[in-house]
């Protein structure tokens, strides 16, 4: 039988223990928890916190790249902010955090597809975050922030670019063409698919993957063949 989702103080002290941050107001925190499927009469769901946390995290995130790389001209930066405030790093934290289970959702999220829930974990962080800087200000969030960020912010390959972009500027350059993705096969139930992808660019052998949503397999069909080519290093063969 799954666990009732606590509410109230019970709710304010469990995410308490699990992202370090003593929260206070009990009806904010409830409403950074809950999605606009499960808002009910109080009409409140995360959304408002959601964007004030982007550009809590996105200010945080710029401020903390700015200083640990001050030799890094503006593209690098901006590779590294956008790869550190997308949904799919933003939903990692929250797995770490085990946030999940205390989410307020409707029943059909519940079985909703890879993507959504990807970015519904991602939106919950975001308000979160909100939550810190409403409660105790810019400090507190900064530190939040940095807490659960830092270690992704200076790890190796966090410069790259988003490898579909980086192929089809490499595609373009060496061929004057545009790389194709076809799904070639998908297996799972509905509700947890997986999806194979093949990359394919003219004059090369193709690349494949797979991952969780269509997104992800062509993400890493395009990882595949950049490292492939010689494009990008390796990090597993990285000593």
């Amino acid at each position: 039988m799954t666990a009732k989702r606590p509410r109230g103080p019970q709710l304010v002290e469990a995410i308490a223990l699990r992202t370090g941050f003593a929260f206070k107001d009990h009806a904010l925190v409830e409403e950074a928890m809950t999605h606009a499927s499960a808002r009910g009469r109080s009409g409140t769901d995360y959304q408002r916190l959601e964007f004030l946390g982007d550009r809590v995290l996105g200010l945080v995130v710029a401020e903390l790249l700015y200083e640990s790389f001050p030799q890094a001209p503006e593209g690098e930066l901006s590779v590294r902010l956008n790869a550190l405030v997308n949904a799919e790093t933003l939903a990692e934290v929250a797995d770490e955090l085990k946030i999940s289970p205390l989410i307020n959702m409707g029943s059909d999220l519940r079985g909703a597809a890879t993507r959504k829930q990807i970015n519904l974990r991602a939106d919950v962080m975001e308000a979160l975050i909100a939550v810190v800087f409403l409660e105790a200000g810019l400090d507190a969030a900064r530190t939040f922030v940095r807490t659960h960020w830092r270690a992704r912010a200076q790890a190796e390959g966090a410069d790259r670019r988003d490898p579909k972009t980086a192929l089809q500027e490499w595609a373009h350059r060496i061929a004057g063409v545009t790389p194709s993705y076809n799904v070639e096969d998908r297996q799972g139930p509905d509700h947890d698919p997986v999806f194979f992808v093949a990359v394919r660019v003219k004059g090369y052998e193709p690349a494949h993957g797979k991952g969780r949503s269509k997104r992800e397999a062509e993400q890493a069909a395009a990882t595949g063949m950049l490292e492939r080519e010689g494009v990008w290093q390796n990090d597993e063969n990285v000593s």
